[in-house]
């Protein structure tokens, strides 16, 4: 890489075994080696390892990704020519201390990049609530010599209206992939969203009620923050239309659990789960054994080869950082204040 070569940081890699694994293959590391001075060891899961002190006394950007230790005062105590921390994953809230924003460090995530493949789970799970096809399995499993499907409501995906609380990175990403549906309409609710950008992806901004009492399917996409806790309670499934189905791939505990288990009870709504609250359920939760609930294990994030994704934005940032130029993807105090 041009012009690169020349005063490549000293950086240490600090995140789980098995994600270094998974997010760093040959090509990664080549790549790393072009950019960064390494030292030994390379990667480590705990800053209390062998040599990882003596690394973190000269590093001066840290990459992380899940199973990284946090940095805490102790640590950026022992590091201190460390001026950016690059994050090879989403959210940096488990990394991150006050510590790191009094040290005015540079902070990056690669949360765009996982968006990818949580809105393209979102989008597969739409349109399969559109046609029943989880809970019309699920009936199969025991009704196996009868496959009708009278009382699940309409099998169609044309005409829907589609709400969507919160224009997250994923959430926009939805918005925009729905294009490809003949849909009714699609509507966002986010306090935070402008109005004409929710416009342009092909959306209109609504309240919270109109969303959840006019839309077929809703998908949450909001994040996890103290004023989003219990987001959707009792009251809020109440206002959802008969046989509407709520599609949560953001963070368990935007809803109340308890009052989603009083309400599929009674079969009145559908339900795809693929994050819960406490996470897993507890082995006695009603929502397994229903069958207008489909649960999936917090699949819709990066794993396997889609990890490389978030490598890659990682490495780019690193990259304009070796250039001397603003980073992609910034994170602030005050941006994770309304932010995953």
């Amino acid at each position: 890489m041009e012009g690169v070569q020349v005063n490549r940081p000293e950086v240490l890699l600090a995140m789980s075994h098995a994600t270094y694994r998974a997010q760093f293959g040959a090509a990664e590391r080549a790549r790393l080696a072009e950019l960064a001075a390494l030292g030994e060891p390379v990667q480590v899961a705990s800053l209390d390892e062998p040599g990882a002190r003596e690394r973190l006394a000269g590093v001066e950007v840290l990459l992380t990704s899940w199973g990284a230790p946090r940095l805490t005062a102790d640590v950026l105590a022992a590091a201190p020519r460390l001026r950016a921390v690059i994050h090879c994953a989403g959210t940096v809230k488990p990394v991150v201390s006050d510590g790191v924003w009094e040290r005015d460090l540079l902070v990056t995530n690669a949360v765009d990049a996982n968006a990818v493949p949580v809105a393209e789970f979102t989008f597969a799970a739409i349109v399969m609530a559109g046609k029943r096809a989880p809970f019309l399995a699920a009936r199969a499993r025991t009704a196996r010599d009868d496959w009708s499907v009278d009382g699940i409501g309409d099998l169609s995906n044309r005409g829907r209206t589609i709400g969507i609380v919160g224009f997250s990175r994923t959430g926009r990403r939805v918005v925009e992939r729905l294009a490809a549906l003949d849909v009714r309409e699609v509507l966002v609710s986010d306090p935070y969203a402008d109005r004409d950008e929710v416009k342009a992806a092909g959306a209109r901004l609504a309240g919270l009620d109109e969303v959840l009492t006019t839309s077929d399917i809703t998908s949450l996409h909001a994040p996890a923050l103290p004023s989003t806790r219990h987001l959707i309670g009792a009251r809020e499934l109440a206002l959802m239309p008969d046989h509407a189905t709520l599609i949560n791939t953001a963070r368990g505990m935007v809803v109340d659990t308890s009052a989603l288990e009083a309400e599929c009870r009674t079969g009145r709504l559908f339900a795809i789960l693929d994050v819960t609250d406490p996470e897993p359920l507890p082995a006695d939760s009603v929502l397994y054994d229903l069958p207008n609930v489909m649960i999936t294990p917090h699949i819709a994030g990066s794993l396997g080869t889609e990890t490389r994704r978030m490598t890659a934005a990682a490495l780019d940032e690193l990259e304009l950082y070796v250039r001397g130029e603003a980073p992609a993807s910034p994170v602030t105090r005050e941006s994770l204040e309304t932010s995953a």
